[in-house]
């Protein structure tokens, strides 16, 4: 059994990127996986300030659904963020929620599986599926692929059921996501988590590092 926190940026909860959701949750439950899904799109959320407030408090100065979302994302062993495209990228208020998520909290998130899978009427979906993915890759958690890029297609809900290739690759993906959350538990159950050295901060400007 794992924990999979699913975010869906669309502000439609039953949209294109919300049947893409909807199909890997069917997989999920089969693999024997525990969901939860919460909705971002279609809320009030601002961006960053860079005030480092949370540096002090542990929490985002905004009490919002981002200090919701935080105990969600540190106990879950996977994170699935599902986007529309919007001018070639994620949705704005999908973006200011993750920035502030990422940003303000300082437990691990090494080794926690993610997944982005972006919808699309046409273009743009390789563009934010890049955005989406850098939140993982500056985290040290491994991406969970499929078969083809994490995207559906279509300008409805009753357009991606039609996206046959698509709804493939996200049960795919969800399959390959169900599969590396059990390897990795049962590896940091024998062996622990990989070392994580002591970050270095280089500022190039000055040629210090902190």
């Amino acid at each position: 059994m794992g924990k999979i926190l699913m975010l869906n940026g669309s502000p439609h909860p039953n949209g294109c990127t919300a049947e893409a959701l909807k199909e890997m949750i069917r997989v999920f439950d089969t693999e024997g996986m525990e969901t939860e899904l919460v909705q971002i799109g279609n809320r009030n959320i601002r961006g960053c300030v860079s005030c480092n407030s949370c540096g002090k408090t542990g929490k985002c100065v905004f009490d919002d659904l981002v200090n919701e979302c935080a105990p969600k994302l540190e106990a879950a062993d996977g994170l699935v963020i599902g986007s529309p495209v919007y001018y070639g990228s994620p949705n704005g208020t999908l973006l200011a929620f993750l920035d502030r998520l990422f940003y303000s909290t300082s437990f691990s998130k090494q080794m926690k599986v993610g997944a982005a899978v972006v919808s699309c009427r046409r273009g743009g979906n390789t563009a934010s599926f890049d955005v989406l993915n850098k939140y993982f890759t500056i985290s040290g958690m491994p991406v969970a692929s499929s078969t083809y890029w994490n995207q559906v297609h279509g300008f409805s809900a009753e357009d991606v059921r039609k996206d046959l290739e698509g709804l493939q690759t996200m049960r795919n993906l969800a399959r390959n996501m169900a599969f590396l959350i059990r390897a990795i538990a049962a590896e940091k159950e024998k062996s622990g988590l990989p070392e994580t050295e002591k970050r270095f901060f280089t500022s190039f400007p000055d040629g210090k590092t902190i």
